[in-house]
């Protein structure tokens, strides 16, 4: 099985139109989704994860028409978790209908980044291909990464590409974690057969998202 980790930004940053209250009240920040589900007759539910105050959101969110019900749970300080189950509205709709056709897997959390949201889905790559080629056109589309699945819970690995899996492990075998460090980037690049440049990018980024799950 593959991944696909791609960011798809909507032409107001909104996946649905309960979404695009949340994006304008005052104070309120979008960080996640950490659950997002497709209900039997066509309404879905949401959990997100959010800055701010919840009494404000609700209230700026009462009486909305794509809104069937809302609660705010789980408050930890300025962070708090918010559960929507709403109408079904654009383009969060088209996307899970269309990762229900190609029989997708949509691994959570699902994080909000600058005018979109970034999520990593799991299937074929036929079937990750099709369903890319069906998503909304008004939505753009941008392909961070794709590498080989692990559902393995030590696996973090699983999140970097196949070439940053190559450098950092080879990093690793190395002794380029170790204290004292026992290999540099140059080393590492002798190893195989690359810039030190490469080498210095690959680990950088694979670094940023193994740090980026464990937090």
């Amino acid at each position: 099985m593959r991944y696909f980790e791609f960011t798809i930004k909507p032409d107001d940053g909104a996946i649905h139109p309960v979404d695009s209250v949340i994006i304008e009240t005052p104070g309120v920040t979008r960080e996640a989704l950490v659950h997002v589900n497709a209900l039997a007759n066509g309404t879905g539910v949401m959990l997100y994860r959010l800055r701010g105050d919840p009494e404000k959101l609700q209230a700026r969110l009462d009486g909305h028409p794509e809104l069937l019900s809302c609660s705010s749970i789980a408050v930890e300080g300025e962070t708090f978790h918010f559960y929507v189950h709403v109408k079904p509205g654009q383009p969060a709709g088209r996307l899970m209908s269309v990762a229900q056709k190609y029989a997708l897997m949509i691994v959570p959390p699902l994080a909000f980044v600058e005018g979109g949201l970034r999520i990593t889905v799991v299937g074929t790559h036929e079937m990750l291909q099709q369903a890319l080629e069906e998503l909304p056109e008004e939505t753009r589309i941008t392909v961070e990464q794709v590498g080989e699945y692990s559902p393995d819970e030590r696996n973090v690995l699983s999140l970097l590409t196949d070439r940053q899996l190559e450098v950092f492990e080879t990093a690793v075998e190395n002794g380029y974690y170790e204290v004292p460090r026992q290999a540099t980037h140059e080393d590492i690049a002798g190893t195989l057969d690359c810039a030190p440049s490469t080498v210095d990018e690959h680990l950088r980024k694979a670094e940023s998202r193994i740090l980026t799950s464990l937090v």
